[in-house]
């Protein structure tokens, strides 16, 4: 089984970032399937930071970075009808876990941008992502030759802030009809590399879990 591979700052035999100019930049996919229990339920994308839902300031900083963006959310879509994305519900049953959202990316990418070869997944509740998160990714998984590449802060591992390809979606509806639900074990069985992003007292991947979380994010952008 292979497990992570360090990202080392890329030297002068490294291959460059891909050119997204010339490379179909991925779909990104913005889970919101999860239950919001910490927060008092409810989709935690909605709650408001300065005035904006958390979706709008996660869509702000990942759709400059890729070719669609579609919603991956369970229950009535029309409550997110404001923003206009495609919402896709998760392709398998009793919310288990952000896989099945992975996996409703996989697939609608696969019907709807069939140039796409990858897909970039961010949580709906991290509204300080960075602008730069596709392109340090997939130079991270070219350096190191892996098929998954997903991001890190500090010594905080992120799987569901990830780049996945396509190519695995069969792989991974086979895994979760097996009762396979956790990430990480997924992830390993395939490899995956890590992009190292900077905390330094301000995490880019921070998430919204709790009213004080919330309150902390407020903080940070006041």
């Amino acid at each position: 089984m292979v497990g992570a591979l360090p990202q080392t700052p890329p030297g002068p035999e490294a291959p460059d970032p891909p050119d997204f100019c010339s490379t179909p930049r991925p779909v990104g996919v913005l889970l919101a399937g999860g239950l919001a229990r910490r927060i008092g339920g409810g989709d935690k994308g909605l709650r408001l930071l300065a005035g904006r839902t958390l979706l709008d300031h996660v869509v702000d900083r990942v759709s400059p970075q890729v070719d669609a963006l579609i919603l991956n959310a369970n229950g009535d879509p029309a409550r997110f009808a404001a923003w206009a994305l495609p919402v896709v519900a998760d392709p398998v049953p009793e919310n288990p876990g952000p896989l099945a959202g992975i996996l409703a990316g996989m697939l609608w990418a696969q019907t709807n941008h069939p140039a796409a070869r990858d897909i970039v997944t961010v949580p709906t509740d991290t509204p300080f992502l960075p602008t730069d998160l596709v392109a340090r990714l997939a130079a991270a998984r070219a350096q190191a030759g892996t098929a998954i590449a997903c991001a890190q802060s500090g010594d905080r591992v992120h799987p569901v802030v990830a780049l996945w390809p396509l190519r695995l979606a069969d792989d991974l509806r086979h895994a979760l009809d097996e009762g396979t639900r956790k990430i990480m074990a997924w992830m390993e069985r395939h490899g995956y590399a890590v992009a190292t992003f900077q905390a330094n007292g301000n995490d880019p991947f921070f998430n919204v879990n709790t009213p004080d979380d919330l309150a902390e994010a407020a903080r940070r952008l006041g």
